[in-house]
């Protein structure tokens, strides 16, 4: 297959390279620009742990090939950490109220949960549950993770409203 010339913004950062059109996004991502955030869990689409945001838009990156990807603008979770290189309300929300226990699963359920508060700044528990549903973990039985993203929640809505 011909390679073609694939060009989009990553974590705010514009990339090119040459890929087949069907290389996986995830691969793409992890091997030829060693963004090593998203990871390869069940090559699927059926655990999330490769989740990305492309142009608004939580996707698998594992079910996504990189010609789709083409011109757009796709956040990991290297990319969610504030510029100064603190962790994100969201990324420190799953770190206080223990919403990670091996770690597996967390890169793709923050990226999907920082796109969920986008969508939805005020989820309720069960709307939290529906909007992460698309993301497995194996270890905390989800009652912090749920957690994590309703006090990230209250924390972003708090400094939205001080602002």
């Amino acid at each position: 297959m011909s390679k073609m010339n694939v060009k989009m913004t990553v974590n705010g950062k514009e990339i090119e390279s040459l890929s087949e059109p069907r290389t996986l996004l995830i691969h793409f991502l992890r091997e030829d620009h060693k963004l090593k955030g998203p990871h390869i869990g069940c090559d699927t689409g059926h655990c999330g742990a490769c989740t990305v945001d492309l142009d608004g838009k939580s996707v698998k990156s594992c079910m996504t090939f990189v010609g789709q990807a083409n011109g757009a603008n796709v956040t990991t979770i290297e990319g969610i950490a504030n510029p100064d290189g603190t962790l994100h309300v969201l990324q420190e929300a799953f770190k206080e109220h223990h919403g990670l226990q091996c770690g597996f699963c967390t890169p793709g359920m923050i990226t999907r949960a920082y796109r969920l508060l986008q969508e939805n700044p005020s989820p309720t528990e069960k709307e939290i549950r529906y909007g992460i549903s698309g993301n497995l973990c194996r270890c905390t039985g989800y009652q912090n993770i749920v957690k994590a993203i309703s006090m990230a929640a209250q924390t972003l809505n708090t400094q939205e409203a001080a602002e």
